[in-house]
């Protein structure tokens, strides 16, 4: 989309929500709902936006319009024609470049100054915050408070299980209603690669089919919700909007944060325990603040607090590797409250650096004052590189361990030192017998001679003599036997050093103690150019009357200001109009394939409007007066219809209406994540190491550079090294992120890459291979009815039979149809006598028949149905 389109695209957004009827001139425009907007998308940086306004024309009040600027009055109402800003916005003058207006957009202009120039109310004396943040800005549905619907009158039947499949019916079109439940099977899977991101074995599936029980999949999820993947799988998720990644960025030296993972295991943990969700976020907000003082050895507590404000700490940072410029730092303060704001409040404040937001009514101040809440700890001024914030986790007694440790070692070194000078000693000796008096004590006094005391004469003899210059380096050389000898001692501090407690660390955002530094705002977003001082406060489109919610510049009961910790505490005391709304909106993403507005990271006018808002604050509510329990959440979303039905569409009876409110008609198709993917792969294969926690995997580039695991692969994706400069290649492909700030939702992209790495890439064919060994172990006899109904099995071996049902169970969690086993056993003879008449075509030291079940293995890992989930 070209410039010119994509600003007619946004201002069309704009006059849909600003109320006007542009279709119909002889409408009531205001210029506070009208008009405003428009002028804000396009004028106003150089005609209000600025101290200094463009030919001394201020757009930002009708009086002053008819005041005008250098070239007189800008209009005349009532007179369209005598107006000189429609004539200069017409002819493409106004504004510069590429943001013209629409023709749309030139009708309401035109038609507000023919209706009078009307304003909904009398303009201010001054132009205040009260100006610049109307009630017009607040009525916007985000800014609105959660309004909890009344769900009495809602739709009731058979198929509304619960207040979410109500909802959701009463915004369908009439005669239209939910697909049928989907069979057990898919609702077994759907639940588990929702929850835990692995794929149910043969035996769950198993167990889950023949359970009699009338509420077997409320246990089920419940069953799920405890396991210990839960964690990992829905902590994916949380890493993405705060954009962790395991090395540093910014510059080409992509530096390594090699106790980053500390903060990614304490996520898993957290949401495990379903720490209540307001909790979850303070921590990570304000952990510090939190924790108090650290006096000797950290508590479990405080290791945790700290722990959790690795959340803070993963914007790309420079600074520790010779990117320290002032500007460097404020990238990294900047990159910090955009992750912020994206991920806890659904807004892109960051556009408001540099001046008052273009189409949201967020003020240049407002991002300042929310800059004033991180910079007692993010102080450009005064700041820390990433390894100067570790905090290590010794302890006392680790100190003291390790100080023995050092000693006995110290004892074995002045041992080895002994015997290297004995060594050097006797290989200068024998060197200096095979010289006579008096050169053999010139060469020992010139040897013996420290380097800087040397003449130049000494120098000269030696140089000229250089089988005296004995080294520690060539000492072998003369005495062989050394080597061996002086390399026991070695062994010996090596052995001893094991005992010395590994020294671990945090990757942590902590908050000095009294440093209370001056936040300015920065004219055009420059930090060579600080303005006025600005106080921490929230955005003032959330409070009334234009009075912001301010915090205390400093809070005397605790070490550090408070400023993070009480902004943290506002933004989850149930009150905030954004925060419940983005999060719920993400978990009905994570189900549902799109959330129920479908930009989470922007609730502002630039975004989407929500499909369906009484669900949205239904369910926002619910998560609050729950507790803010995740995992009760899961259970309302899972438990209704709208999640337990098919995924084809239902016979209507009636004329079906596109569009948003039929969204929910039936469940979306969804594929797998990257992660997803591979774990699945791993599972089939019997690969995958279940184990949680630990440092990232390692990884590496292949031959062809190709960034890859280094070594077997066996930890879920989850646990590998995630460097922004060498994404793994088969994750890369599959649309996982780079993470250049954070991820805010991930594309669904159908690429030939994607094919490649399935059919060509080292990792699927090891898989394939673990799969087939897997299914000819565990496969079991077929059935003698189903043997005898379909003769062409004869054709096989006895045993493959039980292998094609085998590799069909563990990679697509069913048995295979009998069409599918006899399409199956054909392609196996088939391939089996192709390779044996083709012998250089196998892979080396396998059959003709196993290197056929391993490509049948390698067909269904590459399936639609094993990379999606219905």
């Amino acid at each position: 989309m070209s410039g010119v389109a994509l600003q007619h695209g946004v201002a069309a957004v704009i006059l849909g929500v600003a109320g006007a009827n542009v279709d119909d001139p002889a409408s009531d425009l205001t210029f506070e709902s009208d008009i405003r907007p428009i002028f804000r998308a396009h004028c106003f940086d150089c005609h209000g936006a600025t101290e200094e306004l463009k030919g001394g024309l201020d757009l930002r009040l009708v009086r002053l319009m008819s005041r005008g600027g250098a070239s007189g009055p800008a209009i005349e109402p009532g007179q369209p024609g005598e107006s000189h800003l429609l004539d200069r916005i017409r002819s493409g003058e106004m504004p510069p470049g590429e943001k013209r207006l629409s023709e749309k957009e030139i009708g309401v202009v035109e038609a507000w100054i023919a209706g009078g120039a009307a304003t909904a109310r009398p303009e201010p004396e001054e132009i205040g915050l009260g100006f610049r943040v109307t009630p017009e800005d607040r009525d916007f549905w985000s800014y609105q408070p959660i309004q909890r619907p009344d769900v009495a009158e809602l739709p009731s039947g058979a198929r509304e299980r619960t207040v979410i499949d109500a909802l959701i019916r009463a915004a369908m079109p009439q005669g239209q209603g939910f697909a049928a439940d989907a069979d057990r099977i898919t609702l077994i899977k759907r639940a588990y690669f929702g929850l835990t991101g692995l794929p149910p074995s043969p035996e769950d599936i198993a167990q889950w089919t023949s359970d009699g029980d009338r509420m077997w999949f409320e246990r089920l999820i419940d069953v799920l919700l405890e396991s210990p993947h839960y964690g990992e799988r829905w902590a994916r998720h949380w890493l993405d909007v705060s954009g962790y990644a395991d090395s540093e960025g910014y510059t080409a030296s992509d530096v390594g944060r090699d106790w980053a993972w500390k903060y990614r295991d304490w996520v898993i943990r957290a949401l495990n325990e379903d720490k209540p969700f307001n909790r979850f976020i303070v921590e990570q907000l304000a952990g510090d603040e939190l924790a108090g003082p650290r006096d000797g050895d950290l508590t479990d507590e405080q290791i945790e607090l700290l722990t959790a404000t690795g959340f803070l700490r993963m914007a790309a940072d420079g600074t520790g590797s010779g990117a320290n410029t002032a500007a460097d730092r404020n990238q990294v303060v900047a990159d910090t409250i955009r992750i912020v704001s994206t991920s806890l409040m659904g807004l892109s404040v960051h556009c408001a650096q540099c001046h008052d937001h273009r189409y949201d009514p967020i003020l240049q101040t407002d991002y300042y004052s929310l800059r004033a809440i991180f910079e007692p700890a993010l102080d450009w001024r005064d700041w820390k590189t990433p390894q100067q914030r570790h905090v290590s986790l010794y302890t006392q007694a680790d100190r003291k361990r390790a100080s023995e440790v050092e000693a006995e070692t110290k004892i074995i070194a002045d041992e080895r030192a002994a015997r290297l000078a004995a060594f050097m000693a006797e290989a200068l000796d024998r060197e200096l017998k095979k010289h006579d008096e008096p050169l053999r004590s010139q060469l020992r006094d010139a040897y013996r001679a420290p380097d800087e005391k040397r003449t130049e004469g000494q120098k000269k003899l030696l140089g000229q003599h250089p089988s005296i210059n004995i080294t520690p380096g060539t000492l072998y050389l003369y005495i062989p036997e050394s080597t061996e000898k002086l390399q026991t001692y070695d062994d010996r501090i090596t052995a001893v050093r094991a005992k010395k407690p590994k020294e671990e660390f945090l990757r942590v955002l902590i908050e000095p103690a009294n440093h209370v530094p001056e936040t300015h705002l920065f004219h055009r977003g420059d930090h060579e150019q600080p303005k006025q001082t600005v106080v921490p406060a929230g955005l003032t489109v959330l409070a009334a009357q234009g009075r912001r919610r301010e915090f205390a510049t400093n809070d005397e009961s605790l070490a550090t200001t408070g400023r993070r910790l009480a902004f943290a505490r506002w933004l989850t005391d149930g009150g905030h109009p954004l925060f419940a709304r983005v999060i719920i909106n993400r978990v009905w993403m994570h189900h549902f394939g799109r959330g129920l507005v479908a930009t989470p990271a922007d609730l502002g006018r630039l975004g989407s409007r929500p499909t369906h808002p009484k669900l949205l604050d239904w369910l926002a509510d619910e998560f609050v007066q729950g507790g803010w329990s995740l995992k009760q959440v899961h259970r309302l979303v899972m438990r209704s219809t709208v999640y337990r039905q098919a995924s084809a569409r239902p016979v209507q009876s009636g004329p079906s209406t596109p569009g948003p409110t039929a969204l929910y008609a039936t469940k979306p198709l969804l594929r797998l994540e990257a992660e997803t993917i591979c774990d699945r792969i791993l599972a089939a294969a019997g690969s995958l190491d279940r184990t949680l926690f630990g440092p990232p995997v390692a990884i590496t580039e292949d031959h062809s550079g190709q960034v890859v695991v280094d070594g077997e692969q066996r930890r879920r994706s989850l646990y590998l090294r995630v460097r922004r400069s060498q994404p793994v290649a088969m994750l890369q492909a599959f649309d996982a992120p780079v993470m250049e700030i954070n991820c805010e939702s991930r594309p669904v992209s159908t690429v030939a890459t994607q094919s490649l790495m399935l059919m060509n890439g080292e990792f699927m064919l090891r898989q394939a291979a673990k799969l087939a060994v897997r299914a000819a172990q565990e496969a079991q006899p077929v059935e003698p009815e189903m043997r005898a109904s379909l003769p062409q099995l004869a054709e096989l071996d006895k045993a493959l039979p039980g292998q094609i049902v085998r590799a069909w169970q563990l990679s697509l969690c069913r048995d295979p149809s009998t069409d599918e086993l006899l399409l199956a056993s054909r392609f196996l003879a088939q391939q089996t006598a192709w390779l044996h008449a083709h012998p250089k075509q196998l892979t080396k030291g396998a059959t003709a028949s196993r290197q056929a079940i391993t490509n049948l293995c390698q067909t269904l890992l590459s399936c639609n149905e094993f990379l999606y989930i219905d």
